[in-house]
């Protein structure tokens, strides 16, 4: 067995906790969770073989459809050595009026862990507090915690630090800006989140996020000027509309049109910019196919690096 991963993994304390927002982790933890990301990225690259999850099974539950969520989840189980169980909303009694509280209890005595992508962010907490088995946080409205930790992974691997980055987000205060704050404050990162006024992040969660970067010496500013892009390590958009929105894309797209991320932004910014985005891509939206396509792009390393990010998460909470 791999024994940097082993190592990585035997230093942290997380077995049995959920993983419902990056806030409630402290700052070591999302470090030692990034640095076993890493090596598990290694093994993998080098074929090593990594089943730390031997004879574990893990849920599935799709509330919302997924590309990235569900190959990297269910890629990543297997690999770990676990067996995934896909249930989309339509596989359990949940759309037809189960309640949480009873699914929780029931899967708790088939599965070792269950991942949610869902709406309401308060299914992710209901599920979590009654089973008994660790939940994951695949995506709610208010919080994308899984991604925040594969974009954490790609800013250390093409900036070469967290500490002092300056990551500025554009766009929509949506889930992946939230995710961004709460990660950005765990490991000192300056933070921007540069929206219309009309769309800016949850007060209460920035809020949140800026009591954590006290602890680090991190900074999460809100502004509506893009002009905030200049000398930026990272430039991160993400879609002006999800899932559940779309009958506002046209007033949205309006709204945001000054918010696009194209390559005169991106010389705005400076030749070290790095540009992010998690997918999928609107393009001529949120950000043009020339961005996205450009040396500047580490955007699918970053996809990637759900993988690694989620076998992090899913190996510390079950193992």
């Amino acid at each position: 067995m791999p024994d940097k991963a082993r190592r990585h993994l035997s230093e942290l304390d997380l077995t049995g906790r959920s993983f419902l927002t990056i806030h409630d982790f402290q700052p070591a933890e999302i470090v030692s969770l990034l640095d076993l990301a890493d090596a598990l990225k290694d093994v993998q690259k080098r074929r090593v073989e990594h089943r730390f999850l031997e004879g574990r099974a893990v849920a599935m539950i799709f509330m919302k459809t997924s590309t990235r969520t569900r190959m990297s989840f269910e890629v990543g189980i297997v690999q770990l050595g676990a067996q995934p169980l896909f249930l989309n909303a339509n596989d359990i009694q949940l759309r037809v009026g189960e309640t949480i509280k009873d699914t929780a209890n029931v899967m708790s005595r088939y599965v070792d862990c269950i991942m949610i992508r869902t709406f309401a962010q308060q299914d992710v907490e209901d599920l979590a507090e009654h089973g008994q088995i660790p939940v994951i946080n695949g995506l709610t409205d208010a919080h994308h915690p899984c991604q925040g930790m594969a974009d954490a992974m790609t800013i250390r691997e093409h900036v070469g630090k967290l500490q002092g980055t300056k990551l500025v987000y554009i766009g929509d205060g949506n889930n992946v800006a939230h995710s961004l704050a709460e990660v950005g404050a765990k490991t000192g990162m300056q933070v921007v989140i540069c929206t219309p006024d009309d769309y800016k992040p949850d007060a209460e969660i920035i809020a949140r996020a800026r009591e954590d970067a006290k602890e680090t010496g991190a900074s999460i500013e809100l502004t509506s000027d893009v002009a905030a892009v200049e000398g930026a390590d990272v430039i991160y958009t993400d879609t002006f509309t999800s899932m559940g929105q779309e009958a506002e894309h046209d007033v949205r797209l309006a709204a945001m049109r000054d918010y696009q991320v194209n390559m005169a932004l991106v010389e705005r910014a400076g030749p070290q910019v790095k540009v992010m985005h998690c997918l999928p891509a609107h393009w001529g939206e949120e950000i043009t196919e020339e961005v996205l396509y450009s040396p500047h792009s580490v955007v699918f390393d970053q996809a990637e690096n759900r993988l690694h990010a989620q076998k992090a998460i899913m190996a510390a909470v079950i193992a």
